[in-house]
């Protein structure tokens, strides 16, 4: 399988961070994984130049400074060639059904339920990147 080129993981929860990252690598899906704790950093990291623009990001919905809702709705103002360079999924442990009404309009690909595993990473891969990982 074709490595994704670089994967953004935005979550406050350090475990969390490392034990995707982790996982991430031993799938061999990316040698490269950047994080950000909050949206704020992330939009950071996404405005450098030259353009960071990881081709999975993997959102978190509850974060201090700026929540990944915010997020989102400062990305929908990006260029859309920037927009267009990244997929974006939510991870949540649980989603308020007033979240899910704001969240209907802003460009996202779709939600995952924390935590990953192997069968997440991998539907991930063939509805947005078509590609799959490797038989076991």
């Amino acid at each position: 399988m074709e490595k994704l080129p670089h994967i953004l993981l935005v979550d406050d929860d350090d475990t969390t961070n490392f034990l995707n990252e982790h996982l991430l690598k031993k799938l061999n899906v990316t040698d490269q994984v950047r994080v950000a704790y909050d949206g704020k950093q992330a939009l950071e990291m996404l405005g450098q130049l030259p353009p960071f623009e990881p081709a999975l990001l993997l959102l978190d919905v509850n974060m201090p400074v700026m929540d990944g809702i915010q997020f989102l709705e400062t990305f929908a103002r990006l260029p859309q060639s920037q927009q267009d360079a990244t997929v974006i999924v939510m991870l949540t442990t649980s989603m308020d059904s007033s979240d899910l009404a704001r969240i209907n309009d802003l460009p996202i690909a779709g939600m995952v339920s924390k935590p990953l595993n192997r069968e997440k990473i991998d539907t991930l891969l063939k509805l947005h990147f078509q590609r799959q990982l490797p038989g076991e």
